[in-house]
């Protein structure tokens, strides 16, 4: 699988599909890589798409730079892949960070962005109650100096726990794809700083900054289609259904799909589902690039 280099790094990822075809971008999050995709992308595919999943910076075979791996650093690894592929136009996918990284781009660069189909993701800054109690709990140990560094460095919690986070069990050959990348306790800080970036009460300051300005364009954007794949919610979700009514209320030009019960890894629990539901919106929306065009 292919690797191109980036801001003194390198970024790998799938392909496949249509290599003319317009270019749709399945990004995933936190701890997981481009393996999320491996079943729905097949479900995806179309005469006229070309399907890329980039491992990102820090994740899965992509480079680990000694850098922060604060969410402008994502962004802009991210911003250069695209570069490198020039490609000037997509629809994007995002689960998990991959959403909110997906938001983002479209955000400042709106003319590059043909849709935005997301599941599991960050839709907006969280305050108060909003965010479960067992979660916020978890996220404020993960702040803490010393203690997320045991939690995650030390005793990798959010790759042993990932299949904690399923509503289907997940085969012990993809739990250890997803634990290669990090075998080491240096190879996991892509992983602790994705937790602490979390937008809990005002906090990180740059992170709630960037997530209210795509909160922004998420309204004002009605020509841009977008989808939510939403699931009944299981372990580990974050969209339940108050999530899903504050999408409909403040996301132009959104449509949902709902499906059956899904952990928050919902890519690994509702593949075929989640493929299915983006298939049909994509055809909906005609997101294809014609023959002639390629």
């Amino acid at each position: 699988m292919p690797t191109v280099p980036v801001l003194g790094s390198t970024l790998h990822y799938r392909e496949s599909g249509d290599p003319h075809g317009l270019p749709f971008v399945f990004l995933h999050g936190n701890p997981t890589s481009s393996h999320l995709w491996r079943n729905v992308t097949p479900g995806v595919a179309a005469p006229g798409r070309r399907l890329l999943a980039p491992d990102l910076i820090g994740m899965g075979e992509s480079g680990k730079p000694r850098i922060d791996y604060s969410f402008d650093d994502h962004a802009r690894h991210l911003d250069a892949w695209f570069d490198a592929l020039g490609l000037t136009e997509a629809v994007l996918v995002g689960h998990d960070w991959g959403g909110a990284l997906a938001f983002d781009r479209a955000a400042r660069l709106p003319d590059t962005v043909r849709g935005i189909a997301f599941t599991e993701t960050i839709i907006k800054p969280l305050v108060g109650d909003e965010f479960p109690l067992a979660g916020r709990e978890l996220f404020t140990l993960l702040r803490t100096p010393g203690v997320g560094e045991s939690m995650i460095l030390e005793q990798s919690l959010f790759i042993e726990g990932l299949p904690d986070t399923l509503a289907t069990p997940l085969a012990p050959t993809d739990l250890d794809v997803y634990r290669r990348p990090f075998p080491t306790p240096d190879s996991r800080r892509p992983v602790l700083a994705w937790t602490r970036m979390m937008p809990l009460d005002g906090e990180p300051a740059d992170v709630v900054a960037r997530i209210e300005r795509y909160d922004a364009w998420l309204v004002a954007s009605p020509e841009v289609p977008k989808l939510l794949a939403a699931f009944e919610p299981g372990p580990g979700a974050m969209t339940d259904r108050g999530a899903v009514a504050w999408c409909e209320e403040n996301i132009a030009g959104l449509e949902v799909s709902r499906h059956g019960v899904a952990g928050h890894h919902s890519p690994e629990d509702r593949p075929k589902e989640l493929a299915a539901a983006i298939d049909a919106w994509a055809r909906r929306h005609g997101l294809v690039r014609p023959p002639a065009a390629r």
